[in-house]
């Protein structure tokens, strides 16, 4: 379930004022007024979903300010018109120590799931705890072992600098950024990333914090000259960019260089009769002036042809337990880790050349480390030993 909950009257109506209809269920509205349980939500603007929030919220309520607990129990008493004993009761009963299921001597054992839970959580833990017990191995999946660890990093964390300090009322939006289409093994299906994004930030410093292989890779063929392999990297050479989202290509033009990556898209569907697509500037774009729907596969393209599905998670006002740091936003919150491709010869370093066409090698192509690539094709005074192709290697675990 999204953060896009179901608004009171107030929101409603402001609601259809905004999207000018009558109705808070006509379809044109820019903010969703009911909870969603499909897939998506319908399309509606980030802005006006932001300026509702606050309009119909109590400032103390997202507040990064702790509250004191005599204050809190006496507003908790005078919204629900009850005297301060029954609050002092309530709090008695409903404390965690009388939720004990064990006696108080003995610690609690929380891998023990009932045989025949009745909470929807408990029936999702039984079912994911009876699976893993199917799983025949010895070792922790290193996913599940630092799956939260990024996340928790930024828990409530502040800044040094009060100036870098997160407003009071910033929206964060988290986006799942998924392996690209040309990896078969995790197309469509897992996410290679996890960021939080603030309502301020410009879609250019999304596209600047993903980490993709392909904008690491180092083009061209050095054999011959494997001490002059330059230092650029493909995302030094090739800086086109572009977001699709609702009908609207966002194009990266910040350098001279960059191209509109969008045209030959737009001049195929014009020359198809297809619907004319709109264009706009990355840079020039913040995410408060989006119109999304959550939970909707939107693309992110760069590198000519290297296609990422974007999706857009939650949207929620920070709260005190965020990362309240500013710069430390976009922020990343999980990082799919990948298996390091060890050397073929030594199977001990990690490999940094592939060699094509090598008689030296067991297979073709092979991966090497910087020593054994070394010692296997080249003399004690750096001549080329044979004839092979080689080619800088980027792993994908040196990033993890």
């Amino acid at each position: 379930m999204t953060s896009v909950d179901s608004f009171s009257q107030k929101e409603n109506m402001a609601a259809s004022n905004t999207a000018g209809c009558s109705t808070p269920s006509n379809d044109d509205n820019d903010v969703p007024t009911y909870e969603y349980i499909d897939i998506n939500t319908k399309p509606f603007h980030f802005g006006t979903f932001e300026n509702l929030w606050k309009e119909t919220l109590n400032p103390k309520y997202y507040s990064f300010h702790d509250v004191h607990q005599e204050t809190e129990d006496e507003e908790f008493g005078q919204e629900m018109g009850i005297p301060p004993e029954t609050v002092n009761e309530l709090k008695v009963i409903c404390s965690l120590d009388t939720l004990r299921c064990c006696p108080e001597n003995q610690p609690p054992v929380t891998d023990v799931v009932p045989a025949d839970p009745g909470l929807m959580t408990l029936r999702m833990r039984k079912r994911r705890q009876d699976y893993k017990q199917t799983l025949h191995r010895e070792f922790t999946c290193r996913q599940d072992l630092y799956a939260t660890e990024l996340e928790s990093l930024g828990i409530g964390k502040k800044p040094l600098n009060p100036e870098d300090m997160l407003p009071e009322g910033e929206m964060t939006i988290t986006v799942n950024v998924l392996f690209p289409l040309i990896v078969e093994r995790f197309k469509q299906v897992r996410a290679r990333q996890t960021l939080q994004v603030l309502m301020s930030h410009k879609l250019t410093q999304l596209r600047d914090a993903i980490c993709c292989l392909q904008d690491l890779q180092v083009s061209g063929e050095f054999s011959n000259t494997p001490d002059t392999a330059p230092e650029f990297i493909s995302k030094d050479l090739y800086k086109s960019a572009f977001f699709y989202l609702e009908g609207i290509f966002y194009n990266d033009m910040r350098y001279p260089e960059a191209s509109d990556l969008s045209q030959t898209i737009r001049e195929w569907a014009a020359s198809h009769n297809f619907p004319t697509f709109q264009t706009a500037k990355m840079e020039e774009t913040t995410f408060r002036d989006l119109k999304i729907k959550v939970g909707y596969p939107y693309l992110y393209c760069h590198q000519g042809d290297c296609e990422h599905v974007v999706i857009f998670t939650d949207i929620r006002l920070a709260h005190r337990d965020d990362c309240l740091d500013r710069k430390l936003y976009p922020l990343l919150t999980y990082k799919h880790r990948m298996i390091s491709r060890k050397c073929a010869i030594c199977n001990l370093y990690i490999s940094r050349w592939v060699t094509s066409n090598d008689s030296l090698a067991p297979t073709d192509p092979c991966l090497f480390c910087e020593a054994c690539f070394r010692t296997f094709h080249y003399d004690p005074q750096g001549n080329k030993l044979g004839q092979f192709l080689a080619f800088p290697y980027v792993d994908a675990g040196a990033f993890n």
